[in-house]
């Protein structure tokens, strides 16, 4: 079966810029995500880390 799909790729002309192109939006994707990680604000994420904490808060007792 891999024999017929290397065949035909084979036959493709231009087919090999396609490994090229997903090897680089693969790379550019994950560097683009390391450097929004790293540069996003320090305050924020530890807003976000403590919503699950503050979310308690509001409990509502069953007692009348």
């Amino acid at each position: 079966m891999f024999e017929q799909i290397k065949h035909n790729m084979e036959n493709i002309s231009g087919i090999e810029i396609y490994p090229i192109l997903s090897l680089l939006i693969f790379f550019f994707f994950f560097v683009g995500l390391g450097f929004w990680v790293f540069s996003y604000k320090k305050d924020k994420i530890q807003e976000m880390s403590e919503i699950p904490l503050n979310e308690g808060l509001g409990v509502i007792s069953k007692d009348k």
